[in-house]
């Protein structure tokens, strides 16, 4: 019987893609699922690098970093170099008591850099350092907490919907967006929002040695340079990014010194398709609406342009960041 040589090619032809597959196996995954860059290892008197940038949604990026890699016997000092407006209250003070945990307890220096934006929730990760080094037009402080609410009654009423709910108690839907907000639960998350801020004024005094009546005299949310946050005492001193790093070797007592930066993470082709369809892993969608995909990411532009995924919750974020 003749052999047909369409058949025969084709065979050929799968045989090699998987010969070719199992060769690059690994590659091939890393290229569909995503991952992290080679293994990298710090060498002996290393400046661990970091980065806190863009709104503190949730700060797990910079937590693991700082986690895996704090403890590191190479690793003598940490750099975190801050461009960032704040973000969330919860994550703000996690990371700040985190940094805090490498002075106190693994007694390696930290010092902060900022030459761009370190406002609210970002500054007050950053008293949690031993230095915080600034360029002279840094935009720093914004020390004060928001809380934004939306109103959508009227937008529901032009829609013809009706939003009600039904609850167990007065203040379980205050905030809720399709209604106006009653005069007491105003007073309620001003209580919310006073204690936060009188949290983030303990923090900073403690932070940079300054006394509580002088530091309120400054938190009002207001946005100051570099060059007066060294001048008030809110920063220690001008300079810059390289200037941080030989500030955390004199701290370490250290005479030559590497620095290390974690392998960065590259998203795969499935991640990016995914992130196309429902957000990134940054956003602040759980993993059910991301799930979603075409649904979740109409709801996604809707709360973009209506400005609601940050609404309903405490910030350090500095107004007009998101």
């Amino acid at each position: 019987m003749r052999k047909n040589p369409w058949l025969m090619l084709a065979v050929l032809f799968f045989v090699f893609i998987g010969l070719f597959l199992f060769a690059v196996g690994s590659s091939v995954s890393a290229f569909f699922k995503g991952g992290e860059d080679a293994v990298k290892v710090a060498k002996h008197n290393s400046i661990l690098k970091l980065e806190l940038d863009g709104v503190i949604i949730d700060g797990k990026k910079f937590l693991k970093q700082l986690k895996k890699y704090r403890e590191d016997e190479n690793i003598k000092a940490i750099v975190i170099e801050v461009n960032s407006p704040g973000g969330v209250v919860g994550p703000s003070q996690e990371i700040y008591t985190e940094i805090l945990k490498v002075r106190q307890t693994l007694k390696k220096p930290v010092v902060v850099v900022s030459t761009g934006l370190m406002a609210s929730g970002a500054y007050y990760a950053a008293v949690a350092a031993d230095k915080i080094v600034v360029a002279p037009g840094t935009m720093m402080g914004s020390i004060g907490v928001i809380m934004e609410f939306m109103n959508l009654e009227k937008l529901y009423d032009w829609a013809k919907v009706s939003r009600f709910s039904i609850n167990t108690g007065k203040y379980k839907d205050s905030g809720a967006e399709y209604r106006a907000m009653r005069p007491d639960e105003r007073e309620l998350f001003q209580e919310l929002i006073n204690d936060v801020y009188g949290q983030f004024k303990q923090a900073v005094a403690d932070g940079r040695g300054l006394k509580i009546d002088f530091v309120s005299q400054y938190a009002d949310g207001r946005v100051f340079t570099g060059a007066t946050g060294v001048k008030l005492g809110f920063a220690d001193e001008i300079g810059t990014v390289d200037d941080a790093y030989e500030l955390a070797s004199d701290l370490a007592g250290l005479d030559d010194y590497d620095i290390f930066e974690p392998p960065k993470r590259h998203a795969g082709l499935l991640e990016m398709i995914t992130a196309q369809a429902g957000g990134g892993d940054d956003d602040a969608e759980s993993s059910f609406q991301k799930s979603r995909g075409l649904e979740s990411a109409i709801d996604l532009a809707l709360r973009k342009v209506l400005h609601t995924e940050l609404a309903n919750r405490p910030l350090f974020l500095m107004p007009g960041s998101w």
